[in-house]
């Protein structure tokens, strides 16, 4: 039988991909937000396509801060436009 791929939804696009070729994002239990490339970090996550237009459009929406109850601090957000544009060279 088939293992079954974890799903989740893009706060950006809206779109549902397989967990492991998003980013999540993740409020620890302390209340701190983190990028949390390895899916095992304590605490709710908000996933993101590596995709500059996704985070522009979840920026522009609130989505994180909605799905994580939690303000994104602005270092959050360039840490995350780093890792993007890395990973598209």
């Amino acid at each position: 039988m088939q293992k079954k791929i974890p799903q989740r939804q893009c706060m950006g696009c809206r779109e549902r991909r397989a967990k492991r070729e998003l980013i999540r994002v993740v409020r620890t239990p302390e209340g701190n937000v983190n990028l949390d490339f390895g899916g095992k970090m304590n605490g709710r996550g908000a996933y993101l396509c590596p995709n500059m237009e996704c985070l522009k459009k979840a920026i522009r929406s609130k989505s994180l801060e909605r799905s994580l109850e939690v303000e994104i601090p602005e270092d959050v957000y360039a840490r995350l436009q780093k890792e993007m544009e890395a990973s598209h060279g």
